[in-house]
């Protein structure tokens, strides 16, 4: 569906353009935007190169597992089923750290497998378990401990402090996971 969005705006926008007479304009834009478009992506990567480094020596150097250490007993008194298997439980902490820290595309492998550990403990394969749902739930709004990708966009925008978000990126997505928490637990007493 979205794909028929953005070609509409796209459409109907180059239409509008060459309707009005500013043919070139667009012409010119479309260029310097793809121009633009590659020096970022070049910027943005090689500081994501960084940030994983500095996330696989956090990861190395045992920091990952001392988050993972912590959030299993609060993990344990919020997933009911899933906190019964240990594997389904590892899997999910270990997503969650990942998030925290910053890497989301780590943390994809370890989402799904969680989300295949508690499908095997779902016993109906129809319906998302409480426990799938709450998952998702804290997958979306997990809190950002190192906003990498965003400082990263940032530093690549020649952002003269891309660090400063740290704190109000960790309070706001602190906010939203607690949020999702208390409203996953009262919507499971209903649905």
């Amino acid at each position: 569906m979205i794909n028929y969005i953005w070609f509409f705006l796209i459409f109907f926008g180059i239409l509008v353009g060459l309707i009005s007479g500013n043919g070139e304009i667009i012409s010119k834009a479309i260029i310097n935007s793809s121009g633009n478009t590659v020096n970022f992506i070049i910027e943005l990567t090689g500081i994501m190169c960084f940030w994983c480094g500095v996330m696989k020596v956090a990861e190395n150097s045992g920091l990952t597992e001392k988050i993972s250490k912590l959030l299993k007993p609060i993990l344990k008194r919020i997933f009911k089923e899933a906190a019964k298997d240990e594997k389904t439980l590892g899997a999910i902490v270990m997503n969650l750290t990942a998030n925290m820290m910053g890497l989301s595309n780590a943390a994809t492998p370890f989402g799904i497998k969680a989300m295949e550990e508690m499908d095997k403990l779902n016993k109906d394969k129809e319906t998302a378990s409480n426990d799938m749902a709450l998952f998702l739930v804290l997958n979306a709004t997990c809190i950002q401990l190192v906003p990498s990708t965003i400082i990263s966009i940032r530093a690549a925008c020649n952002s003269i402090n891309p660090g400063i978000i740290i704190l109000p990126t960790v309070m706001s997505t602190a906010t939203a996971a607690i949020v999702g928490v208390i409203c996953c637990k009262i919507l499971q007493r209903y649905f």
